[in-house]
């Protein structure tokens, strides 16, 4: 603390560590983010809103962007190997974020930009104004006949002096020593009574004492910065009061000043141990930047050679992450080196895999015309011809080199459709085949009609058991022919589904009768919270079985995979229905409470 010999001025505190430099271990609190969306959004509240930014804030912001999207990258290529993947296909994924999150942050800097200057221009008429209240004290002062009868002006100068707040740093004391000495001339001329002028200094004296105690809390504060930060506040109240009685003011001085002594020592003690920390981290953190540009990468010829050191930089990465911050002056360059030096790495192990990729993507454009051909025939009914052009094209498909392993699967898949396609209609195409396969068609359209024919209200007996025996017969009849063989089975589906449907509705209405009945006589909450978990239950199951509908109708283009798209549509409609009459048992119990 910077000694003050007139007991009356205002304390000044060092500013050897007033600006923090950034650190994880921070007392001043920066949220934590999980991906870069967040970070984006946070990015876009801070330029769109009015709160405060702090440089400390945007460098944090900065650094856990560019460190989750390496993190995202280490983890794609893992997965990708995990699942069976080649390292030469693997290609990391664009970073979409990064355009929003650079133009969001040029939007901050002309706003931080544009506020530092507003609070410039600020300072600087705040700094006039005090000047002019310092003159206007220093005229009450002149007249000391007239004295008594301007101190409520003297009052009215010292609220407008403490409504105005910050002026430029480098005048502050300054013009606190001028202030001062004006309101103390004018207090050693004010001639008011005693009783006045005694009451104003014990008013005084309590709010500095209050200051002081307060003050000498903040040696408890387990947070070295914001007591640190709280002792700034406290200063600038202290300055705010007038002077006490001249007798007391170098003991409430000398207390406050003792206080805050205590304070900024620690203060100062916390960012020398977090400064050298912060040098011992920019140490590790050069060396792994200085090991990973030392690589010679031209001398790697294989795959095995550059999967080898890409694994050696995966573990370097590992090791940054376990490093604290540096210097703040230092953090952001320091991160950009190590950036730039994994980005280089990566960027040449991906030109190395993309020359041996441009065969295999060449062996895939030759595929994809055979497929594309295959495909072409797959409906034709010109048997021989056909047949002559596909084992044509099957022989240049095993000729033709492999193709990247992402794709391997699903062109085979789709040229091998194709043949089976054909070569399956082929041989439906035969008579003897053909005959029996139009007679199991007439036998189902005969299962088929009547069904239809039932109408659920009047059909006498058990009707289940009767739908039981249909679809039994249904699976005895044999093949029939490949292209009304879905068809069929839709119409099938919809007769189970229209008179199952009518039994499940009577079932559900008796069930509901049934529970009506059971409550009549029970008001019990335990029953209603039963069936509210049992709702949530349904409503989670629903809501998994629609997410995996929209994947499946996403990446299923194939007939199996319609078919398990029906089979969850149906189940899904099922738990619809569930969830419908627990509401309506949830409504029914509302209701006979109320009665």
């Amino acid at each position: 603390m910077t000694e003050i010999q007139n007991p009356t001025e205002e304390p000044v505190v060092e500013a050897t560590a007033a600006e923090e430099p950034q650190a994880e271990n921070s007392a001043t609190s920066i949220a934590t983010y999980e991906t870069k969306a967040q970070v984006v959004d946070r990015l876009k509240a801070l330029a769109e809103g009015d709160e405060e930014v702090t440089r400390q804030e945007l460098d944090s912001l900065k650094s856990i962007f560019y460190r989750i999207q390496h993190q995202e990258a280490d983890a794609a290529y893992k997965k990708f190997i995990e699942e069976g993947g080649s390292a030469e296909d693997f290609l990391p994924a664009p970073n979409l974020e990064e355009g929003e999150f650079k133009a969001q942050m040029a939007v901050i800097r002309e706003k931080r930009a544009a506020a530092a200057a507003a609070l410039e221009q600020e300072r600087a008429a705040n700094y006039e104004k005090k000047l002019e209240i310092i003159e206007k004290i220093k005229a009450l002062t002149e007249n000391p006949d007239e004295i008594n009868h301007t101190y409520n002006d003297f009052k009215e100068l010292q609220q407008k002096w403490n409504e105005l707040k910050e002026v430029p740093a480098e005048k502050a004391t300054d013009l606190w020593k001028s202030y001062q000495q004006a309101v103390e001339a004018f207090y050693d001329t004010l001639k008011l009574n005693n009783e006045l002028r005694a009451y104003d200094f014990k008013k005084n004296l309590e709010l500095k004492t209050a200051i002081c105690e307060a003050a000498e809390k903040l040696a408890e504060e387990t947070d070295i910065i914001a007591a640190f930060r709280k002792l700034q506040q406290l200063h600038q109240e202290f300055r705010e009061i007038g002077p006490v009685a001249s007798d007391l003011r170098e003991q409430i001085w000398t207390r406050f000043k003792d206080a805050s002594t205590v304070i900024n020592k620690r203060h100062q003690e916390h960012f020398e141990t977090r400064k050298a920390q912060e040098e011992e981290n920019l140490a590790k953190k050069t060396a792994i930047c200085e090991e990973i540009e030392g690589f010679a990468l031209d001398e790697l010829k294989t795959f095995a050679e550059w999967n080898s050191l890409s694994d050696k930089i995966t573990a370097l990465q590992a090791e940054w992450k376990t490093i604290g911050f540096a210097p703040q002056k230092m953090n952001t360059k320091i991160f950009e080196r190590f950036r730039s030096a994994c980005d280089n790495f990566f960027t040449r192990k991906s030109e190395y895999f993309q020359s041996v990729r441009d065969n295999l993507n060449q062996n895939y454009a030759l595929k994809l015309e055979l497929v594309e051909k295959a495909e072409a025939l797959k409906d034709s009914t010109a048997w021989k011809e056909t047949t002559d052009i596909l084992v044509d094209l099957q022989k240049r498909w095993k000729e033709i080199g492999t193709v990247p392993k992402k794709y391997s699967d699903q062109i085979w898949e789709r040229f091998n459709a194709a043949c089976d396609a054909f070569f399956a209609a082929k041989k439906e195409s035969t008579s003897d085949v053909r005959a029996e396969q139009t007679a199991n068609m007439e036998k189902k359209k005969g299962i088929i009609a009547e069904l239809a024919a039932i109408q659920p209200e009047q059909f006498e007996g058990d009707l289940r058991a009767k739908l039981r025996t249909a679809q039994e017969e249904w699976n005895n009849v044999g093949h029939v022919p490949f292209k009304e063989k879905d068809k069929l089975y839709k119409l099938l589906r919809e007769q189970m589904d229209r008179l199952y449907g009518y039994l499940n509705d009577n079932a559900k209405a008796q069930r509901l009768n049934r529970f009506k009945d059971s409550i009549k006589n029970n008001n019990s909450g335990d029953i209603r919270t039963r069936l509210v978990r049992q709702l949530d239950i349904l409503k989670n199951e629903i809501k998994t079985y629609e997410n995996n509908l929209g994947f499946l109708n996403l990446s299923s283009k194939s007939k199996q995979g319609n078919a398990l798209v029906e089979e969850l549509n149906r189940k899904m409609e099922k738990l619809k229905a569930d969830m419908d009459e627990v509401k309506a048992k949830i409504a029914a119990l509302d209701e006979s409470k109320k009665k």
